[in-house]
């Protein structure tokens, strides 16, 4: 059976090394050690997420407010991308959410923008981000269809994606 990883990588057309290169460097000090990139990046991409014409899309999010949903992000990104741990913290785990195909690739779209469009963050950076944010999004949509096809769900896989990097 192909691992969620092996998965994730096919489906993304990201090779694992590429997803977690975020991990031989410190993207957070490489971005001046200071949060104001991920604010942006987060309230960038979150603009885009709470205007978007797709109905089922922004019902993704209903749940939770605008201002909240770019806190719990910029400072996950801030721990995944080298910062202090602000998102363990004070929340301790990402809410679990079903992401199909469909939804990855709206999320990846909005961030793709968002990035792109983000003056604060170099090229380098964006580059190796998207593509651990490419990689997350089919590791995510990997774990909800071996959901669905084992019923009782994956508990106890790896996954490097939500891990804070490792001390230096």
């Amino acid at each position: 059976m192909q691992s969620l990883q092996d998965k994730a990588s096919e489906w993304s057309g990201v090779a694992a090394a590429d997803a977690f290169a975020i991990d031989g460097c410190n993207i957070f000090e490489a971005l001046g050690g200071t949060p104001q990139p991920f604010v942006d990046l987060s309230t960038n991409f979150y603009t885009r997420v709470y205007e978007d014409e797709e109905e089922w899309f922004r019902e993704i999010f209903a749940g939770s407010k605008k201002e909240d949903a770019i806190q719990n992000q910029y400072e996950f990104l801030i721990q995944r991308m080298g910062g202090p741990p602000l998102f363990s913290e004070r929340r301790g785990r990402h809410r679990a959410f079903p992401v199909t195909h469909r939804a990855a690739e709206r999320w990846l779209h909005h961030m793709q923008q968002a990035l792109d469009t983000t003056e604060s963050i170099d090229a380098d950076s964006k580059a190796k981000m998207m593509n651990f944010f490419r990689h997350t999004a089919y590791f995510l949509v990997a774990g909800l269809e071996t959901t669905r096809q084992h019923s009782h769900g994956c508990r106890g896989t790896a996954c490097k994606h939500g891990a804070s990097k490792p001390a230096e």
